[in-house]
C-alpha cells in the first residue's frame, strides 16, 4: 500500500491530483489517505505525528509524505528505508523522526528528474511517481546512496503539542511509558491529572492519556481540549510526580 501524509488539507484538488499519479505509475496498488491535515508547513512538528503512524503498519508500506514548505529551494528530495518501511519526502525534518526512532535506517537522494517539474508541486511531479515505484519495487534507477541528514541532536520524543484533532484533542510528539504512569502534566500554568480514558474523567475536566497511537495526548471529557485550555501547536509541557 501507498499512505499519504500531507497538509494539502482535505479540500481542493492536490490530494486527487497525487493520488491519480501514483495510480497510474502503479495500478492495482492500493492508496490510502492517512494524513491530509498534518501541522501546515510545520514539517519537524509534523514529523513525531508521522512516526507515531508509521509504526503500525508492516515492512514494505510505503508512504508519500509532503509537508514542504520550502518546495523549490534546496532542500533535498530523499527516499528514507526504516525498518523495512520506506517513505518519500523532502529533507527538511519530516522524516528525521522516524529514523532516529528507528533500528535500521537507509538514506537515498532522488536524481530522477521528470520532463515537468513545477517549481511548487514537487508532491506530484517528483515524490509521487518515485513512491509509485518503490511500490512496484523497480525504483533504483531513480536515486543514489546518500549518508542522510546530521541527527545527532535531533530528540526521538518532544514534550510538545504536535497535532489537534477534529475533537481538539492535542496530541504531543511524547511516547508513553510506564514510568509516566501516575505522574501530572504541566501545560499552560494548569496541572492536568492522568486518566485511563475519557469515561473514567470527570465532564469538562481536563486529563491526559495515552492515546491509540502511543502518545501523551491531552482531553477533555465531551470538550475541546484546545478551547478549554487555549492550547496551541507546538506548545511546551512538562510533567510532574504526584501527588
Amino acid at each position: 500500500m501507498i499512505f499519504l501524509f500531507t497538509d494539502f488539507g482535505p479540500s481542493g484538488p492536490y490530494l486527487g491530483q497525487m493520488e491519480a499519479v501514483l495510480r497510474i505509475n502503479a495500478p492495482g496498488v492500493d492508496v490510502i489517505n492517512l494524513v491530509s491535515d498534518a501541522p501546515t508547513g510545520k514539517p519537524r512538528l509534523a514529523s513525531y505525528l508521522l512516526a507515531a503512524l508509521a509504526a503500525d503498519f508492516t515492512k514494505g508500506s510505503v508512504f508519500l509524505c509532503i509537508v514542504d514548505p520550502g518546495v523549490g529551494g534546496d532542500r533535498l528530495p530523499v527516499v528514507l528505508e526504516a525498518d523495512g518501511r520506506w517513505f518519500v519526502g523532502p529533507d527538511n525534518g519530516l522524516l528525521n523522526t522516524v529514523a532516529v526512532q528507528a533500528k535500521c535506517v537507509d538514506w537515498r537522494i532522488i536524481t530522477w528528474r521528470p520532463e515537468r517539474l513545477s517549481a511548487s508541486f514537487h508532491g506530484r511531479d517528483l515524490f509521487a511517481p518515485v513512491a509509485a515505484q518503490i511500490a512496484r519495487q523497480d525504483f533504483a534507477r531513480f536515486v543514489s546512496d546518500w549518508d542522510g541528514p546530521e541527527l545527532g541532536n535531533w530528540p526521538t520524543d518532544i514534550a510538545s503539542i504536535v497535532y489537534f484533532d477534529h475533537y481538539g484533542n492535542a496530541i504531543t510528539g511524547w511516547r508513553y511509558s510506564d514510568a509516566l504512569e501516575g505522574t501530572f502534566l504541566l501545560v499552560v500554568g494548569q496541572r492536568i491529572h492522568q486518566a485511563r480514558t475519557f469515561i473514567d474523567s470527570a465532564l469538562g475536566r481536563p486529563f491526559w492519556y495515552c492515546n491509540s497511537m502511543g502518545l501523551v495526548e491531552i482531553a477533555v471529557n465531551l470538550g475541546r481540549a484546545d478551547d478549554v485550555l487555549s492550547l496551541e501547536l507546538g506548545q511546551d509541557l512538562y510533567f510532574e510526580d504526584g501527588p
